[in-house]
Parts: C-alpha cells; structure tokens; sequence
C-alpha cells in the first residue's frame, strides 16, 4: 500500500483520548467477583453494584455478541432483545469487554475477575518474554506452562473452597485447554455437544447446590462472524438460535437463581479493500525496525529491534495515527489500556509490545504473509470502539 509522506499526515490521536474499559466499575473482570460476593466468598468484592445478590448464579457467555449488535437485531433475537427493555422480569446494560476485546484475555478476566495486566493475557499472540516467540494465547502454541503464565486463583476455584457449589458446562474440546485451567477451572467441569444438553445440565447444576456458581458457553456466532460476516444468512440464524438457548436456560431456572447473559466481545466487519485493510507484509514504512508482529488485526503489539523503539512508535504514529490509537508500552500502561496502572503486574511488561495500535476506525492491519486465515476474517475485533468493546449484560430472576 503506498503511503502518504509523513507530513502529510494529520495530528496523530492521542493514547490518553482512547475511550477506556470501566475496569473495577462496569467490565467483564468485574463481574463473577460481584457474584461471588453476594454468595459470601471471602476477598470478593461487588463492583457493579446495581446487581442484587442471589444464592445461585449463571453466566452464559455468548461469543462475539456485542451489545450493539444484539441491539441492532432484535428480529432475530426476540428474548433477549426484550431483556434490553427490562421486561420479562429482567434487566440489560453494558459491560465493557476490556482491552484487547478479545476471547483469550477476556475469559481470563471473567474468570479470575482481574484486568488483563495482572492477569497477564493481553492479547491473541503476545511475545514470551522467556523465548522470544510469539505465543499464541487462545491456541496456547507455542507450549509453555500455564500455571507459570497465569497463576492467580479463579474465582470459581475460590468459590468452590468457600462451599459454593461450581461447574462449567461447555464443549467437550475445551475440557483439559491451558485457556481453561487458567481462566476457568474450579469446581466441575462437564463437557456436553449441544447447546440444549449444556443448557439443561446448566440448570441441573444450579440446582444441586444451595449456593450454586454455574458458567456455560456458547462460540458459534464468534465463527460465523469471523468467517461471513454479520450481514450474512449464517450469522443471523445463529443469533436466533443463541436467542433460543438463552430463552431455554431462562425458563428451567431453579429457585433463587439470577442468569447473566454476556459475551467476549463484539465484532466489526471490515470492507476488502486497500483503504480498509491496511497489509503489514506488504508495507516497507511499518515494517521497518519491527523484530515481531503480535496482536490482531485491530489490536496489534509491536516489537521493534533492540534500540529502534522509538524509531517503530513515531512511524506508526505517523503512518497509522489518523486511524488507530498508538501508544508506546509504557504509555498504554499509564493511560489504563489493560487495567488500573497501580494493579498493573511487573511480569507482564514484556508481553505487551514496544508499541501498542488499536483500531479507531473501520480497519485492519493485517498480514497476509505470516497470517493468511487471520487476514481472510471478514468480522474482526480488538480495540476499544464501542462496536467492539460493550457486550450485554441481561439479568433474569427465577
């Protein structure tokens, strides 16, 4: 892509105007310690404080519907659009996914209730610092021990000591995944195929317990997103199918028990053109002093040559800063990208990059060299847009 002279380009967008995640308020880290501590486990705290403690809690998490988008389609999603409205008994608002908005670092931070700087996920691949390469964090190759990356609590492992009764209901593959024994592991998991099965042994499990912690999952639309976009056919008959379960779950609620309908992240589909899609591999400007290229398409970490840092953060910044945020690391930590900088972890540092970019507008830097599947996605997402970052939160009471 030929790119204009440097001094053709316009102020770049600061790091500190990107719109934040409301960690520790309203964010997805946020929730299962709210839950958690209306049960009485010790040490959780009720950060959304308009939710109302119940003995028995559900999370079904729903990939890649983002608040908006269920917004924008209640035909196709009937139930839960009319949680949006707060009738059924229910409420809806949104949560912020967090940054990156995507699946790897926000299972995490459901799951261990921590923002992705101290759960230390920031990102789809992020450089192990022990190894140079770059490790991709939802495939969890290449391998490296996932206690040693990870090794805070669950909030489900500390539920379950504290006598609450935990379980995951979700796809068999997902039983034994490094993503899962770091972001949710706790309690019992069991694996069922359908999504019927998985709502229906979800309630079984609410039930067995007086005090009941029950998440389950869902990643169909994630894939018919990535793979055809939100316009398509496919996508629209999964969220009416996704609408279906959750209606399903709703209606089999034991007593005592609030669901909590949310997602991962959202999702923006990005138009196939050299104006919308911006190709790494083929532009000498930004790849110039980069030693690695983590990240995605809208939330890339950038790690430049040993001494060209600042070189790589002031070309991105005038090559890219019309259309992306880009922030050096230490300036994407000061600004509060992936958390609270006083809960910031030291052995995350190195995981993020030299320079972090994150879309503002409807693009993709991709790499259709080194990431050919990745640079075919049609809906993408990462970055702090509103499209990308609110997901729902739906409440109903049995």
């Amino acid at each position: 892509m030929v790119q204009s002279a440097p001094w053709d380009h316009p102020e770049p967008l600061a790091p500190a105007s990107a719109p934040l995640p409301e960690y520790g308020s309203g964010s997805l880290a946020d929730l299962l310690p709210t839950l958690a501590a209306g049960m009485g486990v010790p040490a959780m705290q009720a950060a959304i404080q308009e939710l109302t403690p119940a003995d028995r809690n559900c999370v079904f998490l729903i990939d890649g519907l983002g608040w908006e988008q269920l917004k924008a389609h209640p035909d196709e999603a009937p139930f839960m659009a009319s949680l949006l409205a707060s009738s059924r008994g229910g409420t809806g608002r949104p949560l912020t996914a967090g940054y990156p908005a995507t699946t790897a670092t926000s299972l995490a931070s459901v799951g261990t209730g921590l923002p992705p700087g101290a759960h230390g996920l920031p990102g789809y691949t992020v450089r192990n610092p022990a190894t140079g390469e770059l490790m991709n964090q939802l495939r969890w190759q290449p391998w490296t021990d996932p206690r040693a990356w990870q090794p805070h609590p669950t909030v489900f492992q500390l539920a379950a000591q504290a006598g609450v009764h935990a379980a995951q209901v979700s796809s068999p593959t997902f039983a034994n995944t490094p993503l899962t024994k770091v972001a949710l592991s706790g309690g019992t998991f069991l694996g069922r195929l359908t999504g019927e099965e998985r709502m229906d042994l979800a309630a079984e499990q609410l039930a067995a317990g007086d005090r009941s912690l029950v998440y389950t999952y869902y990643a169909e639309l994630d894939g018919a997103g990535h793979r055809y976009g939100m316009a398509s056919d496919t996508w629209h008959g999964q969220l009416m199918y996704v609408d279906r379960l959750v209606q399903r779950l709703a209606e089999q609620l034991p007593p005592r028990t609030a669901l909590y309908v949310t997602a991962d992240h959202g999702m923006v589909d990005v138009p196939f053109d050299e104006q919308h899609r911006i190709d790494f591999d083929e532009d000498w400007e930004l790849r110039a002093g980069v030693a690695l290229l983590g990240g995605e398409g809208r939330a890339r970490h950038v790690y430049a040559v040993p001494g060209a840092e600042n070189d790589v953060v002031t070309c991105w910044r005038e090559v890219l800063g019309e259309q992306f945020w880009v922030a050096s690391r230490d300036e994407a930590i000061a600004a509060g990208w992936f958390g609270p900088p006083d809960r910031f972890d030291d052995r995350v540092y190195a995981r993020i990059g030299d320079v972090v970019a994150a879309a503002h507008d409807d693009v993709l830097l991709i790499a259709s060299e080194r990431e050919p599947k990745e640079s075919s996605m049609v809906g993408n997402h990462g970055s702090m847009t509103p499209a990308e970052q609110l997901v729902p939160l739906l409440e109903v009471r049995s």
